[in-house]
């Protein structure tokens, strides 16, 4: 233990706790007097010394230096009224959305392909921009800025690509286009008692967008990441190639580059994803977690809720309320006559119904419960609340008055709610809001805890495991080196478990009224994730210079995929799609620059081969 003060003998005394005094020298420094009977170096002066020189305990150290109150001005009000176009705008018309996208079905999925090829054959290398989808911004779920379409562009349209294709009960594969959502699959694939091997909480996630990115559930623990369950997938290079890529073909390379891409190797067109058998029932167990003592409590049990059992559950997940209160939840398929024989049924799918993380949070006064959930429904949860955002967006939502009258059009869809939202309001959300998703190592979820409570201090947070697969090359992301030689606990040959932290609400200090600088505060969590082999996901807000996005994921294969598929001077590289801001003129220039090089590269390999 370092203390920084200098230790001075007080005059004579008896060896007590009062007799040893904190105070100020002349110059000001902090001075520890003790008796001198009591030698320095003895170990009970350096344990006083420690008792009374630590600093405070993470948990209370976000609360030991009050931040200045910040001064409301005109988007504080804006953002407080947001509840009115959400009311009378974005929800009736996400009702319309939703019922329309139920009622309208096309099958022209080769029709559609050869638009795309045809697209893309148009584009002139040397005259028009890098290639991206004509998805309007605000479609996108993602909170981060889609400023990359602002810049010049050569738009393919993707829009018709909404259908199932086929659910093969036989293979166990779907086979579906990219902007399928996940309502659409749980939809259809429910009543034939099969499912997802991993089906993400949120309704309007879509196939695309889990594959490109990454996506998650609560039996991440067991399947990984929602592209470990991809079989297949579809893709248009940037020369108008359509090809099939799985992960033993001669397309391998491509299928393992794909994941994290964000779309800047090819345009996915249709992918087969695996199915699972599956039961009528989610029996769903809810422990109670009270962790005064430290974050190591609160992460031992989260992980005792499914790393010790012997026979893992299907599904799992945590809540932390706070820093010292949290529920694990644990989930099972069972039968609909299992359901019935033991009379605890919670419809959590009714409109009426409390916000799941709500109700969950009863746990910590009632005790352990054991209850069924309709699966569908269960795996739906977190959708009506958008998880715990909605509170924030319209604060009066989970009243019960509310629900009842109202609780049938939630949730307003994400992209109404950014298109009311306005330029202002978005801004004040990057600096005042926290919506992150970080991937760490399973015995790293304690500190990430603690460093996430003194910087940010957002609560609810979510924690969800998921194996992160040892791939045969270099993905963007992977296991941390040799992490199979320290024998954790969930660590198996074949993959690292790790965990999802989600950070999705305003955090305390704003609620408080005070300063928060929100672009340094996930600055600083970025850097603690390069530190520690974590990982952001890239729907969010980064802060990542280009050096240290690359110190976070790794660059070796995706790069060997932009080379070899043509996607150098066709599709923007990971990071321009990532960065935050809108794109200048010299980055565009840049770009497209590159893609001059690419083509001239090609000339002269033409010309040597002739």
């Amino acid at each position: 233990m370092e203390c920084v003060v200098a230790m001075r003998a007080r005059p004579s005394g008896s060896l007590a706790l009062q007799d040893l005094v904190l105070d100020r020298g002349d110059n000001g420094a902090a001075v520890l007097w003790f008796p001198p009977s009591l030698p320095q170096g003895s170990l009970a002066l350096q344990y006083l010394i420690e008792v009374i020189m630590a600093p405070p305990p993470a948990a209370a150290a976000a609360h030991s230096s009050k931040r200045k109150r910040r001064k409301k001005v005109l988007v504080d009000y804006l953002v407080l009224f947001r509840w009115i176009p959400a009311i009378f705008i974005a929800l009736p018309v996400s009702a319309l959305i939703y019922l329309c996208s139920y009622l309208v079905a096309t099958w022209e999925h080769d029709e559609n392909v050869i638009k795309v090829v045809r697209r893309l054959k148009q584009r002139d290398p040397s005259k028009d921009g890098l290639v991206c989808t004509a998805r309007k911004p605000w479609v996108v779920v993602g909170m981060r800025n889609v400023d990359y379409k602002r810049a010049r562009r050569f738009e393919v349209d993707l829009s018709g690509f909404t259908n199932i294709l086929e659910i093969d009960s036989e293979r166990m594969v779907a086979r579906v286009e990219p902007l399928v959502s996940m309502a659409q699959i749980t939809k259809a694939t429910c009543p034939m008692n099969l499912s997802l091997a991993v089906a993400p909480e949120f309704d309007d996630l879509t196939v695309g967008g889990l594959i490109n990115s990454y996506g998650i559930s609560g039996s991440s623990h067991i399947y990984g990441l929602f592209s470990d369950t991809v079989v297949a997938m579809e893709v248009v290079l940037g020369d108008g190639r359509v090809v099939r890529a799985t992960k033993d073909n001669e397309h391998s390379d491509l299928f393992y580059g794909m994941p994290w891409s964000q779309g800047t190797l090819g345009l996915l067109v249709s992918a087969e994803v695996k199915l699972i058998p599956i039961k009528e029932y989610m029996r769903v167990t809810y422990t109670p977690v009270r962790a005064a003592a430290s974050f190591k409590d609160m992460a031992q049990a989260y992980a005792d809720s499914f790393v010790a059992a012997a026979d893992p559950p299907d599904f799992v997940e945590g809540l932390v309320y706070s820093a010292t209160e949290g529920v694990m939840m644990t989930g099972v398929y069972a039968t609909a006559e299992e359901a019935r024989n033991n009379r605890r049924i919670n419809r959590v799918g009714w409109w009426f119904k409390p916000w799941f993380y709500q109700y969950a949070q009863t746990a910590l006064r009632r005790g352990e419960l054991v209850e069924y959930i309709p699966t569908r429904e269960y795996y739906h949860r977190h959708t009506r609340s958008l998880y715990w955002e909605a509170k924030l967006i319209i604060p009066f939502a989970d009243q019960f008055w509310f629900r009842l009258l109202l609780g049938w059009l939630m949730p307003p869809k994400i992209s109404l709610l950014k298109i009311t939202q306005g330029e202002a309001i978005r801004n004040y959300y990057h600096d005042n809001h926290v919506i992150q998703d970080v991937l760490v190592p399973l015995h790293k979820v304690a500190d990430v805890l603690e460093f996430a409570h003194a910087e940010l201090e957002v609560y609810p947070v979510w924690l969800c495991p998921h194996r992160l697969f040892k791939p045969p090359v270099k993905t963007m992301v992977q296991p941390e080196a040799g992490y199979e030689h320290h024998r954790r606990r969930g660590d198996t040959a074949y993959a690292q478990m790790f965990t999802d932290v989600g950070f999705y609400y305003a955090p305390a200090a704003v609620l408080r009224g005070e300063e928060f600088n929100g672009a340094e505060a996930v600055r600083r969590l970025e850097q603690w994730l390069i530190a520690n082999h974590g990982y952001q996901a890239q729907y969010a807000v980064s802060e990542l210079s280009e050096k240290d996005f690359w110190r976070m994921f790794d660059a070796t294969h995706y790069e060997h995929c932009r080379r070899k598929y043509g996607a150098v001077g066709t599709f923007m590289s990971n990071y321009y799609k990532s960065k935050k801001g809108k794109k200048t003129d010299k980055e565009v220039k840049q770009a497209e620059a590159e893609a001059a090089a690419a083509i001239h590269d090609q000339q002269i390999q033409a010309a040597d081969a002739e």
